[in-house]
């Protein structure tokens, strides 16, 4: 079992969701979150004048998937989170880390069976 967390530009959360259902990975868990990473926070140009954010808003999901899951759901969230073809700096990443345990609260279901 593994748990993705992936940090998305809001505008590709729609695109990522509709591209997630297709691998059949429904559920996961939304937040709202801020940062920045490459960009340091800094925004477009106006002008002469950059536009200078501190953080920036970006949306953070949550997917735990079982083995056979995890690369279908990151392509999914690749393809319906990259800007364009190539894509652009600020587009976000994914994390995928080991995922110990999962327990079902109503049924008491573990591990696997319980994603």
């Amino acid at each position: 079992m593994k748990l993705i967390i992936a940090i998305i530009q809001p505008h590709h959360l729609d695109s990522v969701k509709n591209a997630l259902s297709q691998v059949e990975v429904f559920r996961l868990t939304i937040m709202d979150c801020q940062g920045f990473g490459r960009q340091q926070g800094h925004g477009p140009m106006f002008g002469t004048d950059e536009l200078t954010v501190n953080l920036r808003r970006k949306i953070q999901l949550q997917i735990a998937v079982n083995e056979e899951f995890v690369e279908p759901t990151i392509n999914a969230i690749v393809e319906g989170g990259r800007t364009g073809t190539d894509g652009e700096i600020g587009d976000g990443k994914i994390f995928v880390l080991p995922l110990d345990d999962c327990i079902r609260i109503r049924t008491g279901e573990r591990g696997s069976d319980a994603i």
